[in-house]
Order: structure tokens, then sequence, then C-alpha cells
């Protein structure tokens, strides 16, 4: 798992690729959030030949959002290499968080 951020000097906007090769071979994964109101068809990844999965997404600077990896849309991961860990009263579990 990984999380590279990409600063934009013309806007107030960080690129973010998200990355994670899942232990089982998935089918698909998407990553979910406070940025996509954890919607599973917002921000599918894109499956490489070596079995990662990895997108980027746009988004606002000066901000943190939580994260998870929905895999196969039945299980929730967070990302070893996350800024932060929070836990979240709702999801009842801790989530990942980004700064940018």
């Amino acid at each position: 798992m990984s999380i590279k951020k990409q600063y934009l000097k013309s806007k107030p906007i960080c690129k973010v690729t998200f990355a994670i090769t899942p232990e089982d071979d998935a089918a698909q994964v998407s990553v979910v959030g406070s940025f996509n109101e954890w919607s599973a068809e917002a921000n599918p990844l894109k499956k490489l030949k070596n079995g990662t999965f990895k997108g980027t997404i746009d988004l606002e600077k000066d901000k943190s959002y939580e994260f998870k990896y929905l895999i196969d849309e039945t299980v929730y991961t967070n990302d070893e290499a996350a800024d932060a860990l929070v836990w979240n009263d709702y999801a009842g579990a801790e989530n990942s968080v980004v700064t940018v």
C-alpha cells in the first residue's frame, strides 16, 4: 500500500495517488472516503498487470480526509502508509487519514 502526493503550483489542489496490492486475487478495488461521500462507484482503482490497484484523486489542499479501500465490494481495509488512523463512531472502526 502506498500514497503519493503531488501538489500543483497553479491550483490549491493535491493529486493523491492511492495504490494497494490485495493479498487475495481481487477483481475490483475502490477508494472510499470523506472526499467522495464513501461511494464505491466514485473512485474505482485500475488493476495493473502485477496485481496492484492504483488511481489518482484531486483533493483540496490544507485538509484531512478519512478513507478506506473497498475490496470486491465486501472487505474494507486501511492503508498502512496513511498519515494517521482515526476512530469513527459511525463505522465502529478506525479509518485511514490522508492530510494534504
